[in-house]
């Protein structure tokens, strides 16, 4: 009687799984669809609202862009995957704001080709709408995916299969698009099993799926030799309709990966791109640095001028510090900052250094002092807390020989410790900030900082770019490895 009862009960909640699973496949696409429509079509009647007291005129605006609009971008959307794919929320955005761009190009186009009696739609209106779409696109995919995994239907039941660095990786990254049921793993101690439940052994993989069945099996073992990993694959594939393996391919770059394979030969090939030696990149990546860069530089004109006159009246010297740095192609330029050291600073390092070993230690690592710096001066603790000192890069920008986003400016005299790090990093130019900089800023060692600089170079985007751009507002504005 009691079996009869657990039966009963284990046929209940596997319906129940049934069913979310469905709903999960069938009705997540099409809210997400439906949602993204009407989001598009109320975008267009909202920019006409913003634009037409903007402008003074009425917008002419044919009723067709009204069905159009909306139908071009959800036809750039479907083949981005962002109705199936569970994506983490950066990544989704990502592709979101590509189909945006193409949407706007496709539009413009068109236009100029078939545009009506009233002429052209207004470049006003479109980028109003580009702007707005975007946003609420990402806004209702942020809501949604909140009220979805709320019901329980946003997120997959998967089991990983591993519980080491590899699977702490994956749980931080994807945990929001996973319900993860538990681990099946041979170590015991393993942090992750402090916080999920140890389903078993790698030899229980079978009986664990027959009595945890779950949509999806992640295999987190890099570890492993590939026969073994290939023999568990084998082994739990006829149990879940997903099986996802996490390579062993650590430090190739992944930014920008393209699959190829074989079934005749049973081959799989990742192939990887180097965006930064495509020249229509360079060109996308110059333009954006000088229309943003360009944009900033009016805005700041006022702060550069109250900093420069604080910084007059502090110390004596000038107000601006033109250094050398190292550029793209290796080549040297003048980096504009501003003066936050004393003009005697390299003979006040010297003796600092020499009653204080253990900052010449410090100094030998990080190539900074990160506590009571004698060379900085009153004025440039303040503007180097919050990075004013390197405002006046924003010309540098414009001039061509730096980006808003790159690589740390590295001094001509760090060559030789940069190493075989130096022609990756010298593919592009420098940048105002960078993937160094929303990572701990000056808490980073030297070696740190070339590896983050080589990764960034290797994996670029310019949504990369944009996402970089905002994360360092927060770091600036938090103060965070600031000295």
């Amino acid at each position: 009687m009691l079996e009869e009862e657990m039966k009963g009960t284990a046929s209940m909640s596997l319906n129940k799984q049934n069913w979310r699973i469905s709903l999960n496949q069938y009705v997540t696409p099409v809210v997400l669809l439906i949602l993204d429509v009407l989001v598009c079509y109320g975008a267009v009647y909202l920019s006409v609202a913003i634009m037409e007291p903007i402008l003074g005129k009425t917008l002419h605006v044919g009723r067709a862009w009204y069905t159009l609009l909306p139908c071009i971008y959800i036809l750039y959307m479907v083949p981005s995957r962002l109705y199936r794919t569970r994506r983490i929320f950066r990544e989704c955005a990502g592709r979101i704001f590509k189909a945006s761009f193409y949407t706007i190009v496709t539009v413009i186009v068109l236009d100029y080709i078939v545009h009506s009696n009233h002429g052209m739609i207004s470049r006003g209106f479109l980028m109003c709408y580009w702007a707005l779409s975007y946003t609420m696109i990402c806004l209702d995919r942020f809501i949604a995916r909140i009220i979805l995994r709320r019901i329980g239907i946003w997120q997959s039941t998967a089991i990983v299969i591993g519980a080491g660095k590899t699977a702490e990786k994956f749980v931080k990254a994807f945990s929001m698009n996973y319900n993860i049921v538990g681990f099946v793993e041979d170590d015991t101690t393993r942090p992750l099993l402090q916080k999920y439940p140890h389903l078993g052994n790698f030899d229980e993989a079978e009986q664990i799926l027959r009595e945890h069945p779950v949509q999806e099996v992640i295999l987190a073992t890099p570890g492993l030799s590939t026969k073994e990993q290939v023999k568990i694959f084998y082994r739990v594939q006829p149990f879940v309709r997903n099986v996802s393996v996490i390579p062993n391919i650590f430090g190739v770059p992944i930014g920008n990966v393209d699959i190829e394979s074989s079934l005749d030969d049973k081959l799989l090939v990742l192939k990887t791109s180097n965006n930064l030696k495509s020249r229509g990149n360079q060109i996308l990546k110059r333009v954006f640095n000088l229309i943003v860069g360009s944009a900033i530089a009016i805005c700041i004109l006022p702060v550069l001028a109250v900093i420069a006159i604080m910084i007059r009246l502090d110390s004596n010297g000038p107000a601006f510090y033109n250094a050398a740095r190292i550029g793209k192609g290796g080549r040297t330029f003048k980096c504009y900052k501003f003066r936050s050291m004393y003009q005697n600073a390299d003979r006040l390092l010297l003796d600092f250094l020499g009653k204080h070993p253990e900052a010449e230690q410090e100094w030998k690592e990080f190539q900074k002092l990160r506590g009571d710096d004698p060379r900085v001066t009153k004025v440039g603790k303040f503007i180097r807390k919050y990075s004013l000192d390197e405002l006046p890069q924003i010309f540098n920008v414009i001039k061509g020989e730096m980006s808003l986003v790159g690589p740390r400016p590295y001094l001509p005299r760090e060559k030789e410790k940069i190493g075989n790090f130096l022609p990756v990093i010298c593919m592009t130019t420098p940048g105002i900030t960078g993937l160094w900089q929303v990572s701990g800023r000056n808490d980073i060692s030297f070696n740190g900082r070339l590896q983050l600089d080589s990764w960034y170079v290797r994996n670029w985007s310019l949504w990369q770019d944009i996402v970089l751009l905002f994360k360092t507002i927060g770091v600036v504005c938090g103060k965070k490895g600031a000295y």
